[in-house]
């Protein structure tokens, strides 16, 4: 069996490491990410990842896993901190609320089965001052995230309380991944090297 990551970003790479699974291949697939009229934050975080694993070639016997981290605050879907003002603006919505980052799982094992999970992480921020948005902002990680931030950086000091999965809001749930990728076959607990 071998997998292939239907993802460029090097977090999912690293989490998958964590549970001893190298992908055999990345494949970056190119989809339209924007959320359809009327379309809820946990519906648009599962199509997103179902819609990347079934944009990657799979090759007979071949496992795809794709992922998608949408942030939202109730039903309004955060966009990714394509620029500071953007970034700005965001840090200033999750300032001193809770908010949901969900995180969507998509397998598609070797028989071509597809299979769906999402992780539903609440994420509080403390009441953030304009200055800690600016320093936030100054460092340069949370540009192009979605939401803005980066948990597992210096947004991590803004987290005044977390229930759920923290690798899914970094970027993929490792307890989902690590059950969906066995239910497909794929031996995560194999020994390494």
């Amino acid at each position: 069996m071998t997998l292939v990551l239907a993802s460029s970003s090097p977090r999912r790479r690293d989490l998958l490491a964590r549970i001893g699974v190298v992908p055999a291949r990345i494949a970056a697939p190119a989809i339209d990410e924007s959320p359809r009229v009327g379309e809820v934050p946990r519906a648009y975080a599962l199509r997103l990842a179902t819609e990347k694993a079934q944009a990657v070639a799979r090759a007979p016997g071949e496992i795809v896993l794709a992922g998608d981290t949408t942030i939202a605050v109730g039903r309004r879907i955060l966009p990714p901190a394509d620029t500071e003002a953007v970034q700005r603006r965001l840090l200033a919505l999750l300032s001193g609320r809770r908010h949901h980052a969900l995180s969507a799982l998509c397998v598609i094992d070797g028989a071509g089965t597809v299979r769906t999970r999402i992780a539903d992480t609440i994420v509080a921020f403390k009441p953030l001052t304009p200055a800690e948005i600016d320093a936030y902002v100054a460092c340069g990680e949370g540009l192009g995230k979605a939401g803005g931030y980066a948990i597992q950086g210096r947004a991590e000091a803004f987290v005044r309380f977390l229930s759920g999965s923290h690798s899914g809001v970094i970027g993929l749930p490792l307890f989902e991944a690590r059950a969906m990728l066995l239910t497909a076959g794929y031996p995560v607990d194999a020994p390494l090297g």
